[in-house]
């Protein structure tokens, strides 16, 4: 028979007499690209918590054998009764965070249609917190910038996520963005750090914008995406042929402080913040 209960850590030791076992399932985008798929599945074995815990990286497509419903059915044969969900996006404003909420039984419905369905669980779920604003991303971006800075206080950060369309996703991304850039900004003292979606296309009206304002700065391109390739590659160069600009397409991956931000939120739903 199928069971599924869907509680907040905390919660669950209230409710439950305590977490009996738990085991973490990380879940990203997935990609045709093996270098991809191996640089995700890296950060995710160099997950350390301190204690023996199953952990699982599964994909919300594209790689069988490996998609959700793998992992759910992986640790669950381990013993799993509750699992920490660490999704690997770098927004709350991702479309793909409402529909994998739903298909694990954390919101009721989607707020916009998918092909997603519940999926069969046993074991209590618990959703930890995509990237958005961690302080740990900040100095990850930063780091990869740093070499392309020569005098901070005569240079603009130009911040440059996916971004959404829809309106209450468009709210979330933008927050986001907008409060990695003020630590971004703390980080390397540059004299502004700025915001811009591909979708709707921001980068034109950005750039035009610090080109009349602050014509003898120079521009720097952040992009915030976990990997190189195709808008790192391609979309983002692109949108910026008509503008002067620095910009050398490193992504997020690889970096050790992913996997010391996936031990954050596994501590933090494990109800240890002060590890």
């Amino acid at each position: 028979m199928r069971k599924k209960q869907v509680l907040p850590m905390q919660n669950a030791e209230n409710q439950h007499g305590g977490i009996q076992k738990p085991g973490v399932l990380v879940i990203s985008h997935g990609s045709r690209s093996t270098e991809w798929v191996a640089l995700v599945d890296q950060a995710v074995a160099a997950v350390d918590i301190g204690e023996a815990m199953p952990i699982y990286s599964s994909f919300l497509e594209i790689i069988e054998g490996r998609l959700i419903q793998d992992g759910i059915y992986s640790l669950q044969q381990q013993g799993v009764t509750d699992i920490i969900v660490v999704p690997l996006f770098v927004s709350s404003g991702s479309t793909h965070i409402d529909e994998i909420s739903y298909a694990l039984g954390v919101i009721s419905a989607p707020n916009l249609p998918t092909d997603m369905v519940p999926l069969n669980i046993e074991a209590r779920i618990h959703f930890a917190s995509p990237i958005d604003d961690d302080e740990d991303i900040a100095q990850i971006i930063y780091g990869k910038i740093a070499s392309l800075s020569i005098q901070p206080s005569r240079e603009i950060v130009l911040l440059v996520g996916h971004g959404s369309v829809e309106k209450g996703f468009h709210l979330r991304w933008r927050k986001g963005l907008e409060l990695l850039a003020e630590r971004i900004k703390q980080i390397g003292s540059f004299d502004e750090v700025d915001t811009a979606m591909l979708l709707p296309d921001q980068i034109q009206r950005k750039m035009k914008k610090w080109r009349k304002s602050k014509p003898n700065h120079d521009v720097i391109i952040a992009p915030l995406f976990l990997s190189e390739g195709y808008f790192t590659n391609q979309v983002i160069p692109e949108r910026m042929r008509d503008f002067t600009y620095k910009y050398n397409g490193k992504a997020i991956l690889p970096h050790p402080l992913i996997s010391r931000w996936m031990e954050k939120q596994i501590r933090r739903m494990l109800g240890r913040t002060g590890d």
